[in-house]
């Protein structure tokens, strides 16, 4: 189901997070250290260090110095919102169309993802602010863009913590430096030099500061060593010298250098402000950003923008986020300090700032920050009054975290009192934290026995969708045949939303001429709903999808995440919903790339709402893209994360669709008993009975007797397979199952061939071409492995000969067969060839090979690639590849796949 997304941010709020801080007058250069990185060919720089130790003033040096290099940068300064994806992706495209990246010109938005991977000129692209991100959908795509980066691209990043990027694989193989704590830390030449700029600064302003005395050799090195070099600590001190001078004792007294250190100093500094600047700081301490008119209406008294001017002049505590002087932020060790101090000393003033703040925000028309700083100040009723204007709005927009986040901070029972936001939030709930945690609070909240009529509508229009997202699809057919009965309601997104929900239970159930009829009347309901609108498309794709009509399917799933202005990834209003099955058409038309990027997205947003399908179809598409990429520790983590969420969230289905595919893999590996074992694990009865009369998206081509014939083809009885195999068929013809007639018709050809009827195989893998070739159908194929492509193989061949021979029915008449055939058989590569290379009769080896060897290939068998062999036993791509060529040589091997056949012939692995 969707989540939600922030606004696209305002183009002022852009202009801040897209430049790094103005240089000030009292930077040190970091000389050094933009040398190293200069010098350093590797993907991602990490600078990572805890506040105050100068990673953003580092990094926009370093910036600096690329830039008169002519190397392309842009800036991004990252803040909470942008563990909104949707958000992030926003942000991001601004930032890269900086580097001089062209926009696309198709009328398609700009995709700054695949521009980055594109982008054949030099660039570096610098995150600031990193800690922040917390959000694993963000995390991925940004593990994504360093994974893809071009050879001349590179990312600095900068965080207080260590981010979740992947980097030991980085480090491993070379691709990451990291500028850390120490290396931060200001040396003693450095702080020399800082308290000389001080100097010159101090004595040049105009605000009547105390010129800084020059500070003697000794003091300077006690100053240095006291602080450890801590870049914040240092400038604190700076501060406090101006006002103490060198003579008093000050720096004898000092001792210390954490966060306790900073507050002394920068309380300080703070009490020997003027009153005007110490209750200006203090006010404006609740600020996120600070400008003159948002500090006005805080202090209404004072004349905030001179206040501004000369703190900036002055260098004393704002640090400036836009090139034209208009914005500044605090410090975020001062920002802390002035925050706690402000509820030391005027906790009643708290709520009334926010309240204020709220107020110019509602005033600029700005709502989101209006409401944010309203709940924050503990204000609820006005937020609640806010939401009464704006809620709806969000709701049809498909805002749903959004709101989730603010309606968890509101106590229940202040939200009583707005009767019509209570239907309001428990949408957001069950479309972010899954149906449990909404069924729970419908039952307490009394919506269903509402006095309101509306408010008692909008529940029971609510109760079907989560009993079905609850996997209790019985139920929810029940229920919602009385919700439909009481239609229409007068209230236009819960009834779209009603119709689709039966719409999808209807499907699941085996009714699609009903579940046709009610995606029309749902069409016709939604009105200016974009969620409403991503949901039928979503619904009317996935019924095109089961019947075999992958383009039509493709067509309306992207429509459905355009619905909310999500093209090329820009998720403006991102939805698991729409997304999981998008990935799904690409994954099939073997965009292993672009639909592994989709699942960085949407793979996270399906896990927290738990849709059981949703959750089964993306992990079973992390998995399998991860096991093609050579990756077999990420496939089979995939799948262990699914088992686990079934056994978390108590559903059977989910744990049996981990071990239908886990089976898959270990058959792909050769390894039939382990393949049987998670079969005999997967075989619950009451489940497949169930799964037999309903039609489950996750299970459409993953079901146990399919999982059953495929194991009998390739370890067990091939006849008994066929005899399995067209029974299955017969069923689904006569439910126009068209795509799972497919995946049948290719099993039962590698069946025959298995068998030894090699012309009947033929015969039915080219009525399997030749239909999928008129829709794209790729991985329907390609996901059955090595047996699969020798058998395409032998048909390519045959067709080739055909095609020598005077003109006929060959593919050379259907140019469309031939492109396809060209294609299917480049993606299989040396895996259409296996079976068709001799083997050696003998069984003797013309030297044994070592235990590093016997190891290579054991896992070459399982399908790791050679990037993913080195890591896993600790040595270069180069070593593997040099045990690979001895591999060969002592097995008399022309090929990877012949060595394993070779290998496992004469025992030296199973």
């Amino acid at each position: 189901m969707p989540s939600p997304a922030s606004s696209p941010p305002s183009p002022r709020i852009l202009e801040t997070k897209l430049n790094p801080p103005a240089f000030v007058a009292t930077q040190v250069p970091r000389t050094t250290i933009g040398q190293e990185i200069a010098a350093a060919s590797v993907k991602l720089v990490l600078v990572r260090a805890p506040a105050g130790f100068g990673k953003t003033t580092a990094m926009a040096q370093i910036r600096e110095r690329m830039e008169a290099q002519g190397t392309a940068t842009a800036w991004l300064t990252l803040d909470r919102a942008d563990n909104d994806v949707s958000r992030f992706l926003n942000c991001l495209a601004e930032a890269v169309q900086r580097l001089g990246v062209e926009e696309p010109r198709t009328n398609g938005p700009f995709d700054a993802v695949a521009a980055l991977a594109a982008h054949d000129a030099p660039f570096t692209l610098f995150l600031d602010d990193f800690e922040v991100v917390q959000e694993p959908a963000v995390l991925g795509l940004v593990r994504e863009i360093v994974e893809q980066l071009p050879r001349r691209g590179q990312i600095v990043i900068g965080s207080r913590s260590l981010p979740d990027l992947g980097l030991g694989r980085l480090r491993a193989r070379g691709q990451l430096m990291e500028i850390d704590t120490d290396r931060l830390r200001f040396t003693l030449e450095e702080t020399s030099a800082f308290f000389g700029l001080r100097q010159a600064h101090a004595s040049q302003a105009s605000q009547g500061l105390q010129a800084l005395q020059t500070l003697p050799a000794d003091l300077l090195s006690q100053l240095h060593r006291k602080t450890e070099g801590w870049v914040a600590a240092i400038w604190l001190a700076s501060m406090a010298l101006e006002r103490h001078g060198t003579e008093t004792g000050f720096v004898e007294r000092f001792s210390g250098s954490d966060r306790a250190v900073a507050e002394y100093l920068a309380e300080d500094v703070l009490a020997h402000q003027p009153r005007e600047i110490r209750d200006f700081l203090l006010r404006t301490s609740i600020l996120r950003q600070l400008d003159a008119s948002v500090c006005q209406a805080l202090n209404p008294r004072i004349d905030c923008a001179a206040i501004l001017e000369q703190l900036a002049a002055a260098n004393l505590f704002l640090t400036p986020v836009s090139g034209d002087g208009r914005a500044w932020r605090y410090h975020s060790l001062f920002a802390d300090f002035l925050r706690a101090q402000l509820a030391r000393e005027h906790p009643g003033e708290i709520e009334r700032l926010h309240l204020a703040a709220s107020g110019w925000y509602e005033s600029q028309d700005r709502p989101v920050p209006a409401i944010d700083h309203a709940i924050e100040g503990g204000d609820h009723p006005h937020a609640l009054t806010l939401l009464d204007s704006y809620a709806g709005q969000f709701l049809e927009q498909g805002r749903m975290r959004m709101l989730a986040r603010w309606f968890s901070a509101i106590p229940e029972h202040q939200l009583r009192a707005h009767p019509f936001l209570q239907p309001i939030a428990l949408w957001a709930t069950c479309f972010t934290h899954g149906p449990w945690e909404a069924m729970q609070m419908l039952e307490q909240s009394g919506c269903i026995d509402s006095e309101i009529p509306e408010v008692r509508a909008s529940a029971h229009t609510l109760v079907p969708l989560l009993l079905a997202m609850q996997d209790r699809h019985d139920e929810a057919y029940e229920v919602g045949r009385a919700s439909l009965a009481r239609l229409p309601t007068g209230l236009a997104f819960a009834d779209s939303v009603l119709l689709n929900a039966m719409a999808h239970i209807l499907a699941v159930r085996g009714d699609q001429r009903e579940a046709q009829r009610l995606l029309d009347a749902a069409r016709r309901e939604q009105g200016n709903s974009t969620f409403n609108r991503m949901y039928t498309e979503s619904l009317a794709g996935l019924f095109d999808l089961h019947e075999g009509r992958l383009r039509q399917a493709t067509a309306r799933l992207r429509m459905a995440v355009d619905t909310t202005h999500a093209v090329s990834y820009n998720h403006s209003h991102g939805n698991a919903w729409a997304g999981v099955l998008y990935a799904g058409v690409v994954y099939e038309s073997n965009q292993l790339p672009q639909a592994d990027h989709l699942l960085n997205v949407y793979l996270p947003l399906a896990r927290d709402v738990g849709l059981p399908d949703h959750m089964i179809l993306s992990h079973v598409m992390r998995s399998r893209i991860a096991f093609h990429a050579g990756d077999i520790d990420a496939a089979v983590q995939a799948l262990t994360e699914l088992e686990y969420l079934g056994h978390h969230r108590q559903l059977p289905r989910v744990v049996a669709g981990a071990k239908l595919e886990r089976s898959r893999m270990l058959l792909l590996q050769g390894n039939g008993p382990a393949s049987r074992d998670e079969l005999l694990r997967a075989d619950d009865p009451e489940l497949w009975a169930r799964e037999r009369r309903q039609r489950l998206p996750a299970h459409d081509l993953d079901y146990l007797a399919l999982a059953k014939a495929r194991w009998d083809i390739a370890f067990g009885d091939a006849r008994a397979a066929l005899t399995v195999l067209d029974a299955e068929m017969h069923a689904a013809v006569a439910s126009n199952r068209n795509r799972r007639v497919l995946k049948l018709r290719v099993l039962r050809a590698m069946a025959l061939q298995r068998a030894g009827d090699v012309a009947a195989a033929l015969d039915e893998i080219s009525a399997v071409l030749q239909t999928a070739s008129q829709e794209g159908f790729m991985r329907l194929i390609l996901d059955e492995g090595p047996a699969v492509g020798v058998l395409v193989q032998r048909y390519a061949n045959a067709a080739a000969q055909e095609a020598a021979a005077p003109p006929s029915s060959s593919t050379r008449g259907d140019p469309i067969l031939a492109d396809y055939l060209q294609r299917l058989l480049q993606a299989m590569g040396p895996m259409a060839l296996v079976d068709t290379e001799a083997v050696p009769a003998g069984d003797a080896i013309k030297e044994p090979l070592t235990r590093k060897e016997i190891r290579v290939l054991q896992l070459l068998a399982e399908g790791y690639s050679n990037n993913a062999m080195a890591e896993k036993l600790f040595v270069s791509d180069s070593t593997v590849r040099t045990h690979l060529r001895n591999i060969n040589m002592k097995l008399d091997a022309k090929s990877r796949t012949q060595a394993v056949a070779i290998a496992r012939k004469v025992g030296v692995i199973r």
